[in-house]
């Protein structure tokens, strides 16, 4: 069951941050507004994404040599520390609301959502190249729990968001407890940094 926790834990590292995607959430959760549908789309969307890295890469390792298996985790490194780095640029961010009670179509919330989730490429990074080349190296069952972990990361997340919209709101513009996550989340990537670089140093 570690394998699903480290998944559970990098996943919502992942997520856990202010992007268009998350607020359009927190604004259908305000509004009460296809705030369901809103959310399961996003979990869904994540769920498809998680495993289409993991069984890309699945896939592809038996054609990966050991020099292959070296870049892709220097891509890894690289990719975690410009994420630690924006983590920290993003100490002061400001965020805005859009609380205006228009009624928007179910159609056009779907569109919306569809187009924050695969439009982002920030997606493909962090769930296709990231989750995929982190697990490359587990075991099938490992992969699948680690899959697993993350996936229900992502449900937790955008349900809290949407359903407690109106509690979360509260804290978006609260620098002290963002702070607070940033700091957890840079720990936490520092130490999967530590955990690639002991597979770099190890290449034979």
């Amino acid at each position: 069951m570690e394998f699903a926790l480290l998944g559970f834990l990098t996943g919502l590292s992942l997520i856990l941050a202010i992007g268009a995607q998350n607020i359009f959430v927190i604004e259908q959760g305000l509004k009460k507004q296809h705030v369901f549908l809103v959310c399961l789309i996003c979990s869904i969307s994540d769920f498809i994404l998680i495993f289409l890295g993991i069984f890309l890469f699945h896939y592809f390792t038996q054609y990966f040599t050991p020099t292959i298996e070296l870049v892709l985790n220097i891509l890894l490194v690289i990719f975690l520390i410009h994420f630690i780095y924006s983590k920290i640029k993003s100490f002061n961010t400001q965020v805005t609301i859009d609380q205006n009670s228009n009624f928007i179509e179910k159609k056009n919330v779907i569109f919306k959502t569809l187009g924050f989730t695969f439009l982002n490429p920030h997606v493909y990074s962090d769930t296709v190249f990231f989750l995929g080349n982190f697990s490359k190296n587990f075991l099938i069952i490992e992969k699948y729990l680690f899959g697993i972990g993350a996936t229900i990361a992502s449900f937790l997340f955008f349900f809290s968001i949407g359903y407690l919209s109106q509690y979360f709101s509260r804290y978006l513009n609260n620098k002290n407890v963002w702070k607070y996550i940033n700091i957890f989340i840079i720990l936490f990537m520092s130490l999967i940094i530590f955990y690639i670089l002991g597979d770099i140093l190890n290449f034979k």
